[in-house]
């Protein structure tokens, strides 16, 4: 990238984001909150170190990734950067079970346990290393069968086992939407509040997060209740429109 590409770039990402934060500042206050209490965080797992520190420029203090050896390359390229100190990096993909050792003490957050098979091999592993991992429980609230995760109902049987799992701590739920049906986007994210209500009259866990909503779907999201959202094309793509 050229120096007056990077330039052009930056600008775009800074009057972008703007954009974003307009739309949802209006989405969480007709959902009686405050966008300071909501989570944005950009999904580069599609751009290169380059555009991450480009969007730290711009504003954005949190990513994601959903793959291990990307969240790698990222991490090394915030290295060649001093002023990206305190950025926050989380893992939203699948996580498989050899892979744990990769992310552990390197993200905030692990958005995507999504079976007690994982759980486990998380907490085994955090162990070994001496710490705590802050996950999000991934529930399949659409039941699409394309869509890994815990269906409510498991999620509620298996919550009792999660709590006793050392080195393991459940912050709360994770979910996507149908794509392209703002209908079913909207029970889902409903769906998925209502599930982290049961939950933790279940439990007395207070499940303080709810990650949901991306580039297409995010201001239904923060309506139903979102504390996350996960931002990637709309945050990066010049050629995406804002939702």
């Amino acid at each position: 990238m050229s120096d007056l590409q990077a330039e052009q770039y930056e600008a775009f990402l800074g009057q972008r984001r703007a954009q974003i934060l307009a739309r949802a500042r209006e989405a969480a206050e007709r959902s009686g909150r405050s966008l300071d209490d909501v989570t944005m965080l950009a999904v580069s797992k599609t751009v290169g170190p380059d555009e991450v520190y480009a969007a730290w420029k711009a504003g954005y203090r949190a990513f994601a990734e959903n793959r291990p050896q990307e969240l790698r390359r990222k991490l090394a390229g915030v290295d060649d950067h001093p002023d990206m100190a305190g950025v926050r990096f989380d893992m939203i993909g699948n996580l498989q079970t050899n892979k744990v050792n990769q992310v552990l003490g390197k993200v905030t957050l692990i958005h995507s346990v999504s079976s007690t098979h994982l759980a486990e091999a998380v907490s085994k592993r955090a162990q070994a290393h001496g710490l705590v991992a802050d996950v999000l429980l991934e529930c399949n609230v659409s039941g699409e069968e394309s869509k890994s995760g815990f269906a409510p109902e498991e999620a509620r049987a298996a919550l009792p086992g999660l709590m006793g799992l050392p080195g393991l701590a459940i912050r709360g739920l994770m979910t996507m939407a149908p794509a392209g049906d703002p209908g079913a986007a909207r029970r889902t994210f409903s769906g998925l509040r209502e599930l982290a209500q049961a939950l933790r009259a279940d439990s007395g866990l207070d499940l303080p997060e709810l990650s949901m909503g991306m580039s297409d779907d995010f201001p239904i999201a923060l309506e139903e209740g979102a504390t996350i959202i996960r931002l990637g094309r709309v945050v990066f793509d010049p050629g995406h429109p804002l939702a």
